[in-house]
């Protein structure tokens, strides 16, 4: 039967037609059309309390997901573990968990402080590692260094830190200072390669007064494998105190001063090999 008409004045005839062909099976838009009620809120009405057939509902693929989700939070996770766990956006699980009691903290504020301690610090040891890795990789490329090397590596280190004569005021001395123990390790090899005597050095500390100097001088006798009580005396910096110093701890050694006797010669060498370095760095112009 097709109703027609712009009026529904027969509402409970339509209603038992409507029933009638709910029950055999038909979708509401089969019902639409077989009676002719385009008026989405009446058809409603008209089967209302009826079951929708079965071969009309879709299966919901996050029923499952849901009741997931609030068992685990009954169980007291929060809404992280149940992203996480689950693979749920943030705010699907608050739709289907926000009606449930919200769990006890798990942890009190001094157990989470202590978690979150112990995360911090697993994840800098791991960062450590890390970096100490990349060092270690670095270092294996190098390998043992050639002679060359070293005499180049030496040039370098020299005309970088330390003393060079000027213009106004000439100074023809080999005079080396460096707080790093692996770079007057390496300035003593490449003056040994040159055959320098180590006779013919001179160690002086230079360091803040307010240091350890008897420990200082003992550190850096064992880095340049010399005798400490053969230093020269030391020159000590005076504190300033507008300054905050941050090189007190037990690694502050402060500088060591090499310098070799009778070095005018080889001063002027060492700038003759900086020189060189730097025009043989230079591409080819074709010009003599």
């Amino acid at each position: 039967m097709t109703h027609t008409t712009g009026k529904y004045a027969d509402f409970e005839s339509l209603r038992e037609q409507a029933i009638a062909l709910r029950r055999q099976g038909l979708s509401l838009r089969q019902i639409r059309n077989e009676l002719g009620v385009y008026n989405n809120d009446l058809l409603n009405r008209l089967v209302k309390g009826e079951p929708a057939p079965e071969w009309t509902k879709r299966p919901n693929a996050k029923d499952d997901l849901r009741a997931k989700a609030r068992e685990l939070r009954l169980q007291g996770w929060t809404y992280d573990q149940i992203e996480e766990e689950l693979g749920c956006s943030r705010s699907s699980v608050s739709l289907w968990v926000r009606d449930l009691p919200k769990p006890k903290p798990r942890y009190t504020p001094e157990e989470q402080r202590a978690l979150m301690n112990a995360g911090l610090a697993r994840l800098r040891s791991a960062q450590d590692e890390a970096r100490e890795e990349t060092r270690r990789s670095a270092s294996r490329e190098i390998g043992k260094m050639t002679e060359r090397e070293l005499f180049l590596t030496g040039i370098a280190l020299y005309w970088a830190e330390g003393s060079k004569s000027k213009p106004y005021a000439r100074r023809e001395r080999v005079v080396f200072v460096n707080s790093d123990p692996g770079v007057i390790r390496v300035y003593l090899a490449w003056l040994d390669l040159l055959d320098v005597d180590r006779a013919d050095l001179r160690y002086r500390l230079l360091i803040h007064e307010s240091a350890d100097i008897e420990s200082a001088h003992q550190f850096w006798a064992d880095v340049a494998c010399a005798d400490a009580t053969e230093f020269d005396k030391p020159t000590l910096k005076q504190h300033n105190p507008k300054t905050v110093r941050k090189n007190t701890n037990d690694d502050y050694h402060g500088c060591l001063v090499v310098s070799v006797l009778r070095s005018a010669q080889l001063y002027l060498r060492i700038e003759g090999w900086w020189h060189g370095i730097v025009l043989g760095s230079q591409p080819e112009t074709g010009k003599v």
